[in-house]
Formats: structure tokens, C-alpha cells, sequence
């Protein structure tokens, strides 16, 4: 399955329906193909435009304030399938086919720690080391 990108009048309202906070976000949480919850990660409505528009996904990256395209850096490219709403339009869940991994601590997924009454407890090793991913 491909992303095909809705026609210019259909993303605007979209984005009208869409709820972001007071800093102009909305949470996206991903999910491969399997339902496997990958990351959390916040886009603004430039970023939900050309995610919506290129079927690559993009997001806001808060700590650099910038447009932040998932895999610019490492690769690890992540391609739009479907994308929904929940109920109050104020969050997103978006199943992408991913490239690699999607942590940036070489795991499949960022959600690897499990809660236990011990402690957190790592459920998965990366698959690549966060230095081979991002070396220049």
C-alpha cells in the first residue's frame, strides 16, 4: 500500500478539523504496519502539510524548533500509510512503513522499557548502535 496525497482543498480541512495545543502542536504517535507503537514525536501544521502532501513523514522537532524529516540524518526513513484522527482531533496516529529503526537509540521502537515493580526493565537491544546511525 502507498500513500496517495488528498487533493490541495481536502488537506485544508484537515487541518481546520484538526485540534493543535496552544503551541501550535498536535501529538503523532507511530505504529508500523503490524501495530507496533514506534514512537511519539509532535508536529505543527506545516509538518502534518507535508507529511499529509509527500507521504514522508515529517515533524516539529521541539528541541530545535525546526521541521524535523524523520531519517534526514540516519536514514531510517519512515513513509506514510494512513494517518487518523481520534476522537477530539487533538492527537494522530500515523502507520508508516519504516526504514530501519525509528529510536534514536537503534531500537525498532522508543517504547523498550517496560515498568515493573522492580524498576524499568529493557525489552529489546538496539539493532544498530546510535553512533553508526548518526555518523557524519
Amino acid at each position: 500500500m502507498t500513500w496517495k496525497a488528498p487533493a490541495p482543498h481536502i488537506i485544508d480541512l484537515i487541518l481546520k478539523k484538526t485540534r493543535f495545543d496552544a503551541h501550535g502542536l498536535i501529538a503523532a504517535i507511530a505504529q508500523d504496519e503490524n501495530g507496533q507503537v514506534l514512537m511519539l514525536a509532535w508536529m505543527n501544521q506545516e509538518a502534518l502539510t507535508e507529511t499529509l502532501k509527500t507521504g514522508r513523514v515529517c515533524y516539529y522537532s521541539r528541541s530545535r524548533q525546526k521541521l524535523w524529516r524523520k531519517g534526514e540524518t540516519s536514514g531510517q526513513e519512515q513513509h506514510l500509510l494512513h494517518a487518523d484522527l481520534d476522537c477530539d482531533a487533538d492527537a494522530l496516529l500515523l502507520t508508516v512503513q519504516q526504514k530501519g529503526v525509528a529510536c534514536h537509540t537503534g531500537r525498532r521502537s522508543c517504547f523498550y522499557q517496560r515498568i515493573t515493580p522492580e524498576g524499568p526493565t529493557e525489552r529489546m537491544a538496539p539493532e544498530v548502535s546510535p553512533e553508526t546511525l548518526y555518523q557524519s
